[in-house]
């Protein structure tokens, strides 16, 4: 089971996943998110053909730059290949993503290390640079691709659907940009749990003995770091304190309910862990698809919310690949495929009032919290990054 993605949604405040958001979300950006004027064109010296002229696909920061979809098509068609890394095919519908981007535009998707994390990614970036086995695109924590960027291993590239993007959710030049999201949820075999949990505090309740467990370690995967932030909000804490998250589960742990193992589908089938606290949407593509009784429930003392980002290697060793599957995934044919696999997509509000949603995958999504939800800053994020990794030992050894 996946360890991938560690540390969710920097710095974005406001910006509403809730399933009636119709209208724009409100940006109230706290680090690097201002509204931009649309995608920018960039020539470059030799690279693909575009109406008589030469362009550096690796340079190039919009579609412009290609003459449009058509030369950036035969550009990624010369390539023939995409490096993709850490997409297992049963998280939020890549299966079916890249299948259709192979037969759509008959590029070859090779996909490293499945079961990475965002770390992986970017050591990936740094340590195969050069090589034609680099990756081309990245699918990371937001905090990380953060990171990225700091660092130059990002390609700035503005999607043409970029302004459907809120402008808290992507970073102003065009170096990464939200993707998909979710809400961490508590699922449990109905089978196998008698009683159902509703909340953390609920998963104090001796009856759950040995059955709780969260997706990994969380100073190194981000689904589990945002189980333990959840558990923060819901025991008194807050984005600028994370240690109650920390306490939490070293309480769970104490009276024996939390089992300190990667949960995912094999883990539940096997009746290792009953109950496992995730992003809803992987609950539901992941393990419901594995057990068919599954239950998964939003908690009602921590709510916390996060998205995914997409990215561009500086280094992509087949960058017009890289920025036609941008552009796939940032298609009103892209986002609806992951809503099919019951994750959020950013563009959710724009589909839904151009009519273009996938109704049926959207009426399919698990109930969700009323009213806007709200996401710590990348300082918040950076800060309780640093908790967890102090104290989470404490936790397994206490």
């Amino acid at each position: 089971m996946s360890k991938r993605k560690s540390a969710l949604a920097a710095g974005v405040v406001g910006l509403s996943l809730t399933l009636a958001a119709c209208g724009a979300s409100t940006s109230n950006a706290t680090s690097g998110g201002s509204t931009s004027s649309g995608p920018s064109a960039s020539a470059g010296g030799s690279g693909a053909s575009s109406g008589g002229s030469t362009v550096d696909a690796a340079k190039a920061t919009s579609l412009a730059a290609f003459g449009g979809m058509s030369g950036l098509v035969k550009a990624a068609r010369e390539e023939g290949t995409l490096n993709v890394i850490t997409l297992p095919k049963d998280w939020a519908n890549y299966g079916t993503i890249m299948r259709d981007f192979t037969k759509k535009y008959g590029i070859k998707i090779v996909d490293a290390n499945p079961d990475g994390s965002s770390q992986d990614e970017i050591n990936a970036m740094e340590q195969l640079k050069g090589q034609s086995r680099a990756p081309d695109v990245l699918d990371m924590g937001t905090s990380f691709a953060v990171e990225a960027a700091q660092k130059g291993l990002l390609a700035p590239y503005k999607v043409s659907t970029w302004n459907d993007i809120p402008a808290a959710a992507k970073a102003p030049n065009g170096a990464w940009y939200d993707d998909y999201g979710g809400y961490m949820a508590i699922g449990y075999d109905p089978s196998k749990v008698k009683v159902a949990p509703t909340s953390f505090k609920s998963l104090l309740n001796p009856a759950y003995k040995n059955m709780v467990a969260i997706n990994g370690n969380p100073t190194q995967a981000g689904a589990a770091f945002a189980a333990v932030y959840a558990a923060a909000l819901a025991n008194g804490g807050s984005y600028r304190n994370i240690e109650p998250g920390v306490q939490y589960f070293k309480r769970l742990k104490q009276v024996g309910n939390f089992v300190p193992v990667t949960a995912g589908p094999s883990t539940v089938q096997s009746g290792q862990t009953p109950i496992v606290v995730w992003w809803d949407y992987l609950q539901a593509s992941e393990i419901k698809s594995e057990v068919k009784n599954w239950k998964i429930v939003i908690p009602t003392d921590g709510h916390y919310a996060a998205y995914y980002s997409q990215a561009i290697s500086a280094t992509a060793p087949h960058p017009a690949a890289a920025r036609l599957w941008e552009e796939y995934l940032y298609s009103t044919v892209g986002q609806n495929l992951w809503l099919a696999g019951s994750a959020r997509p950013i563009e959710l509000p724009t589909l839904v009032a151009d009519g273009t949603v996938d109704k049926a995958a959207l009426d399919a999504l698990p109930p969700a919290p009323a009213g806007a939800v709200t996401f710590p800053s990348q300082a918040q994020l950076t800060q309780a990054e640093n908790v967890v990794n102090q104290q989470w030992s404490t936790v397994l050894s206490g």
